[in-house]
């Protein structure tokens, strides 16, 4: 199942620096929750390399139970890790990225947020694959931008510390990396890795808000204007806002579970 394009909203900025607003509706929304989002969330391709691993050795029913327990999410996801699945589900189906390893599989334990980048994987274009690393934030206040934008912590910062941090760009290619050795997307991250090697700014950058107000331009127009005055020509980034319907992002969690429950999405 393929992510909602949603409708288009406004367009801002011009390559290497562009922003984007789109919009979902009740049903566009409720067909990602059920499909490509509830796959990240509940880390369907993970669980199953480890069912793999473990099913051979559980030969009792009771064995059997204990895997089945040890891989259910008993906690119910909190809505802003749901917010960050929505954009990853968007820039893997619409921007042709690969996000290999979820930082959820990183956690020593359930609900902790990591430092570094949200998403940190690939973007193939024209048959080359270029480092994409993108930060994602979830609000629901009715400010343009909002809070999250700013701050030690905010979208605003993140992605400055992405498009000009050398430290923070080579702590995430080694981060993937450290995994890649024996993975089926090797062949790729030799491809994006002797390109960052080459310059250190040929990656791919994205920020992603998800709203639930009304939409407005003034949430990345800023950024855009910013990120272009001094920006590198072989590094993109693209700021994009999805709106969703009004007040459903403290629903997000309750409509992800239910889709796996059988109930409503």
């Amino acid at each position: 199942m393929t992510m909602p394009a949603g409708t288009p909203l406004y367009e801002l900025g011009v390559t290497p620096v562009i922003g984007c607003g789109f919009s979902y509706s009740d049903d566009e929304l409720d067909a990602a929750l059920c499909g490509p989002v509830a796959e990240v969330v509940f880390d369907d391709s993970g669980k199953a390399d480890i069912e793999s691993l473990l099913a051979g050795l559980a030969e009792t029913d009771f064995e059997k139970n204990e895997v089945e327990r040890i891989l259910t999410d008993v906690k119910p996801p909190e809505d802003w890790r749901v917010g960050e699945a929505l954009a990853e589900s968007y820039l893997v189906d619409k921007k042709n990225c690969f996000f290999p390893w979820p930082d959820g599989r990183d956690e020593r334990k359930t609900g902790s947020s990591l430092p570094g980048a949200d998403l940190v994987g690939f973007q193939q274009n024209d048959n080359e694959d270029y480092f994409a690393f993108g930060e994602v934030k979830t609000s629901t206040e009715e400010k343009y931008p909002p809070g999250a934008m700013h701050g030690r912590t905010g979208l605003k910062q993140q992605i400055e510390d992405l498009k000009d941090s050398t430290k923070i760009k080579d702590d995430l290619v080694k981060y993937l990396g450290y995994r890649a050795g024996t993975a089926t997307w090797k062949s790729r991250y030799q491809n994006a890795a002797k390109k960052y090697i080459q310059s250190k700014t040929n990656i791919k950058v994205f920020g992603f808000l998800v709203r639930d107000v009304n939409p407005h331009e003034d949430d990345l127009r800023a950024r855009v204007e910013k990120l272009s005055q001094n920006a590198h020509s072989d590094m993109n980034i693209e700021m994009l806002s999805v709106y969703l319907p009004a007040n459903s992002i403290s629903t997000l969690s309750t409509k992800v579970v239910d889709s796996r429950n059988g109930g409503a999405a």
